[in-house]
């Protein structure tokens, strides 16, 4: 029978470790025997060594590859090292009311770098960075409170290429004849639309259509009963109807085909080019967050999925100076003033 591989749990070597692996090393052993006899992976050696070694300037003609290792060195680089990466994390938990205020607009689904704008503008007697929230969130003290971020996740997700079937529109307008105002978002107006559907698996033919205005960042949503061409024109000239809209830009799918009975004129991305309405795409992702990937929207009524939207049109946004999407609506008279509806966190 083949030998079975000995699983070994990860832990951080301590000074007897380092001092270990020093004499080991300096006798010529092979740092997979090494990490056999300090019971550790051999990524851990490999790791150690490469991380805290001595380092040579290129001047010098040793290789930093084959340089020594000095356990003492290596015990103190990696007390700073780690002594500096929870420092921020530390200064957060400290301060009370700056955890406070963190956490309160954590939980109102604010992003970091939105929590970090807005303290700054409205000049808080505390402050940290985007940057210091993230590596707090990273940290068993504030781990439990990236469920709250939209992606939820606790590091970035790798980008996936995603290909999609394009069907024939009649009568099509390619994006590039859209106008410029709209293209480089200086006039407000030019919208982008698209649908977020029900999971595969629940047989389930609702969706919601989508909406979102290029450069207020104001978004749309509604329940349609499916795909069919005619609800999705109808649900998009409901939701434009109270909005001085100008254009609107959308992808190749089926439920486009009946563009010509928009409100407004149609512009259609290339084939394959979804960032070419990459902010009703951010949008449907924001949704995301209260309404899972894969449920039947059936699930959601009319004011669920009104309330999910007051409360990402709520968010103030770095590329809006940390203002809401619905302040700068109302400021510029392209929507009547919505009542907010406060802290509401809808997970299906």
């Amino acid at each position: 029978m083949p030998k079975k591989r000995e699983t070994r749990s990860y832990r951080h070597l301590n000074q007897q470790d380092r001092d270990r692996l020093q004499a080991l090393r300096d006798e010529g052993v092979k740092q997979s025997e090494i990490a056999r006899i300090l019971r550790v992976d051999p990524a851990t050696i490999s790791r150690e060594i490469s991380r805290n070694r001595r380092k040579y300037r290129k001047r010098r003609r040793i290789k930093n590859k084959y340089a020594r290792y000095e356990a003492g060195r290596a015990q103190h680089k990696a007390y700073v090292r780690r002594k500096y990466a929870k420092y921020q994390g530390k200064r957060i938990n400290e301060n009370r009311d700056l955890r406070r205020y963190i956490v309160t607009r954590l939980r109102r689904h604010w992003n970091p770098d939105e929590i970090s704008g807005r303290m700054r503008r409205d000049r808080e007697p505390f402050y940290a960075s985007k940057t210091a929230i993230y590596e707090w969130l990273r940290t068993s003290m504030g781990d439990w409170y990236c469920d709250y971020l939209y992606s939820q996740r606790h590091y970035p997700k790798r980008r996936k290429g995603v290909s999609q079937k394009r069907q024939m529109i009649p009568h099509r307008m390619g994006i590039e004849r859209r106008p410029l105002g709209a293209t480089n978002r200086t006039r407000y107006g030019h919208f982008e639309g698209d649908t977020m559907v029900s999971g595969r698996k629940t047989g389930s033919t609702a969706a919601l259509a989508v909406i979102y205005e290029r450069k207020a960042k104001y978004l749309d949503a509604r329940k349609i009963a499916s795909l069919a061409p005619h609800r999705f024109t109808a649900s998009v000239n409901n939701m434009l109807a109270p909005t001085h809209a100008k254009t609107i830009s959308l992808d190749n799918g089926i439920e486009n085909r009946e563009h010509e009975g928009m409100a407004v004129p149609a512009f259609f991305c290339d084939s394959y080019s979804s960032w070419q309405k990459g902010g009703v795409e951010n949008g449907i992702k924001m949704i995301r967050t209260f309404i899972p990937k894969g449920v039947d929207l059936n699930r959601y009524s009319d004011d669920d999925v009104e309330k999910v939207i007051d409360i990402l049109n709520g968010k103030p946004r770095r590329s809006l100076n940390y203002t809401t999407p619905q302040e700068l609506m109302v400021e510029h008279l392209l929507k009547h003033k919505k009542i907010p509806v406060g802290e509401i966190a809808l997970r299906g």
